[in-house]
């Protein structure tokens, strides 16, 4: 991997500003009057996003060379990928919360907030952990690759998320909640009390989500670099740009039924080359004496970006050739189906055997 960038303060700043300036964007232009958000309009949002990623990958490049530019831009696409097989979880939550469609936006942008900042804080603890203990590699790779094996041997239709888990079970515990909503308000005042409303339970529930995706995709990013800039960056720009892709994809995520497979191999790509870094850094006395295992080959992040960008593309082909060929399937056992019921059952009879 190589060195991590020399970022001085005021581009750190910069960046934040930036980030700021593109959550007040939302805030206040995007989502200044609550509206259900149309396909058209997400695919602009959505084009716009990926566009400023681009933008600011392009400037890596330029001020910080091409590897560290291979690195923003494997590290964008991982987290933007996981992003997508995260937004069956969304769907769940909204749907079992029945949130309406116009508050929707405003729901996924608060709670991406709250991901911004908990990611900031693990990012901040990842960065301080690899540069002082080199058996962190080890441990991020192992988590990567048990995360890779569940996605590979579970069944997507089987896998299940409960959207009443402990921080919203918690937060019904400590405040009462009303039974319906009050516009995109969060608490309201009824007969002297402070009451919650299920708007705040939708955001706690995505929050808490994003909390436990973190764990995979915080050590994932890591094994593409260490460089805490890129890391957050690449993290930054990849929620951003989620909420849109949120009402873009709408239905169509489901289609993509080998998008876990596709995330498995990507996953145990990303913790085999943290497993082979660790053995490069390695002072575990009883590996190798203690000795960096120097005769391990590195991967750069070429190859990386080259290997995620051909499974996104391979898994994509394949889970629409999959889905035609099922509706296609599907269409002849309901035309065939609707003959049988058509046709009399004295003329079944007579039918030649």
């Amino acid at each position: 991997m190589p060195p991590p960038m020399s970022v001085p303060g005021w581009v750190w700043a910069a960046a934040l500003a930036g980030l700021l300036a593109l959550i007040l964007l939302d805030l206040f232009v995007v989502d200044r009057k609550p509206h259900r958000v149309t396909v058209s309009e997400a695919a602009k949002w959505v084009t716009f996003y990926v566009g400023c990623a681009v933008a600011f990958g392009v400037g890596v490049w330029i001020f910080g060379g091409s590897e560290h530019a291979a690195a923003f831009a494997t590290g964008y696409i991982t987290e933007y990928s996981l992003s997508v097989d995260n937004l069956f979880i969304f769907m769940i939550i909204m749907a079992n919360f029945a949130v309406p469609a116009i508050h929707q936006h405003r729901v996924l942008l608060i709670g991406i907030m709250m991901a911004l900042v908990m990611r900031g804080i693990f990012i901040g603890l990842g960065a301080q952990a690899v540069q002082h203990f080199s058996w962190i590699f080890w441990l991020f790779g192992g988590i990567l690759i048990y995360t890779a094996w569940k996605l590979a041997v579970s069944k997507q239709e089987d896998e299940e998320y409960d959207p009443n888990g402990g921080l919203v079970r918690l937060v019904r515990k400590l405040f009462p909640v009303t039974s319906e909503y009050h516009g995109a308000r969060l608490t309201i005042k009824r007969d002297g009390r402070r009451w919650v409303t299920p708007m705040l339970i939708v955001i706690v529930a995505i929050g808490g989500a994003d909390l436990v995706f973190a764990v995979d995709s915080i050590p994932a990013i890591f094994g593409i670099t260490q460089d805490a800039f890129l890391v957050f960056a690449a993290n930054a720009f990849a929620l951003m740009g989620l909420r849109q892709l949120y009402f873009l994809l709408g239905g169509l995520v489901e289609k993509l039924v080998y998008l876990s497979r596709g995330l498995a191999v990507i996953l145990g790509f990303i913790g085999l080359k943290l497993v082979m870094h660790a053995l490069h850094e390695n002072e575990l006395p009883f590996i190798n004496g203690g000795e960096h295992v120097s005769w391990v080959p590195e991967i750069n992040n070429w190859v990386s970006l080259g290997v995620i960008v051909s499974v996104l593309g391979i898994t994509t082909l394949a889970s629409i050739l999959k889905t035609r060929r099922d509706e296609r399937a599907g269409g002849g056992d309901e035309a065939t189906a609707d003959q049988s019921e058509a046709t009399p059952t004295g003329e079944a009879d007579k039918a030649p055997r």
